[in-house]
């Protein structure tokens, strides 16, 4: 591995092209997309059509039903694990770039370290609550 040092990224606003131009493709598809589809697209009412859709089966009570807490706090532990993927895949990219034993990958190794240590006490206290019990 080299021993040179890490330099900081340029603030070139040309280095950001590429991701102005996705921006870009992204919210004229969006928009695009609705725009086409209410202007193209058939339209037919009725009550048939205004009428809930159950998976092809008539509907017997209102949509407004009440979920038991748990569904909600199980969703929000799933997006605690799934947002902690998502930084641990940059992470581990530039901490593999890092000189080992430098400063600098002690710094990364503990910030990761403490993000890890709040997500487990975060799963900790959802398991003292019950979150994780299906009864």
């Amino acid at each position: 591995m080299s021993s040179a040092p890490m330099t900081l990224a340029t603030t070139d606003p040309s280095t950001y092209l590429p991701v102005f131009l996705m921006l870009l493709a992204a919210i004229t598809f969006a928009v695009g997309t609705v725009i086409a589809t209410n202007v193209i697209g058939p339209r037919r009412d009725g009550r048939t059509k205004a009428s809930t859709y159950e998976s092809g089966m008539t509907p017997v009570n209102t949509a407004r039903k009440r979920f038991n807490v748990r569904f909600y706090l199980i969703a929000m532990v799933f997006l605690v694990f799934d947002v902690e993927v998502i930084f641990l895949y940059p992470w581990a990219s530039t901490f593999a770039n890092l000189e080992p034993g430098s400063d600098q990958a002690f710094v990364w190794l503990a910030r990761i370290l403490f993000f890890l240590f709040t997500t487990v006490v975060a799963y900790l206290y959802g398991f003292r609550k019950g979150v994780f019990r299906f009864d």
